[in-house]
């Protein structure tokens, strides 16, 4: 369906579509143009049917896995050819078409450097708020955001850059109150949920946050969640038409090929096991584990019961 494959096609001064190696249009199936037009990587190319077409149905396909995986109200999703980190530095550049004179992004503290590097990117000044100890937990200091809101003041904020899933001992952000938050100020609300999509626990959090409050957009990694080479991440969100103006094939083509393998029925039995390999048993025999290697270490085990990655 790729113009570049009509037999009657002569692609004398054709500047696109030509590939030299065989062995690299065998690797993307013959599919040369890729997808998008004109800077919009959502519009229809009209030389690559084909390709539009896998990036429609990828797109469709993906959205019911995020609604099956406990998102229940994401209105529209698309898949992007970058990796987590570029695809939040695509939200918050849209967001400053809408918020031009807006600086700053409200950021509670995780340890991950892509997170820190798209605010950057984006040329926007990070206001870190560092985490509070709860138990062996670090979590949101709700208080403190809230009153950076009111110092800085919402017309220069650019949104609030929130976290599902991050490293031990740093548990997911208080979501709920976050958007309740975001709501009342009327700053726009980012989700970094890079683990989340395998995560029953940080899916609700986001379905909770944008049913009690505001989340403008959440991003998920490909790789980390739906078994993909390195590369592609999905942004979704609650508003179409905000998804929308955010808007290479790779990506597309190897997510829809392993959700066309697996099917609804096949990814939730990868949750399901998931969720068995730390059912109570399993997670009891995990545990006895861990405190017999600690203990030899000489070490502690921290503990973290709101991780939602070792949930029951």
């Amino acid at each position: 369906m790729e113009s570049n494959n009509f037999l009657g096609n002569c692609v004398v001064g054709e500047r696109e579509g030509r590939v030299a190696s065989s062995l690299v249009a065998r690797r993307h199936y013959r599919l040369i143009h890729g997808i998008g037009r004109s800077g919009d990587i959502a519009a229809i190319q009209p030389k690559a049917a084909g390709s539009s077409l896998l990036s429609k149905l990828t797109n469709s396909v993906v959205l019911d896995m995020l609604k099956l995986s406990g998102v229940q109200s994401v209105a529209s999703c698309f898949v992007v050819p970058m990796a987590t980190g570029m695809s939040l530095t695509l939200c918050f550049l849209t967001l400053r078409h809408k918020r031009p004179k807006w600086r700053y992004i409200i950021w509670p503290r995780i340890d991950q450097k892509s997170c820190f590097k798209a605010m950057i990117t984006a040329g926007f000044e990070p206001v870190v708020v560092e985490n509070i100890l709860e138990g062996d937990e670090l979590r949101t200091d709700l208080e403190v955001v809230d009153r950076k809101m009111q110092e800085l003041g919402a017309e220069n904020i650019l949104c609030v850059h929130s976290t599902t899933s991050c490293f031990a001992p740093r548990v997911p952000d208080r979501l709920e109150k976050l958007a309740t938050m975001c709501a009342k100020y009327d700053i726009p609300h980012v989700v970094n949920n890079a683990y989340g999509v395998q995560s029953s626990k940080c899916m609700h959090l986001i379905q909770q946050g944008a049913r009690v409050g505001r989340i403008d957009a959440f991003v998920q990694s490909l790789d980390k969640n739906f078994m993909v080479p390195v590369g592609g991440a999905i942004i979704a969100g609650f508003n179409e038409s905000f998804i929308q103006e955010i808007t290479s094939a790779s990506p597309f083509l190897d997510v829809l090929i392993t959700l066309l393998t697996l099917g609804a029925s096949g990814y939730r039995k990868l949750l399901s096991e998931r969720k068995y390999s730390f059912s109570l048993g399993n997670k009891i025999t995990l545990i006895s584990m861990y405190f017999n290697l600690v203990a030899h270490l000489c070490k502690r085990l921290i503990a973290s019961p709101v991780y939602p990655l070792l949930e029951l």
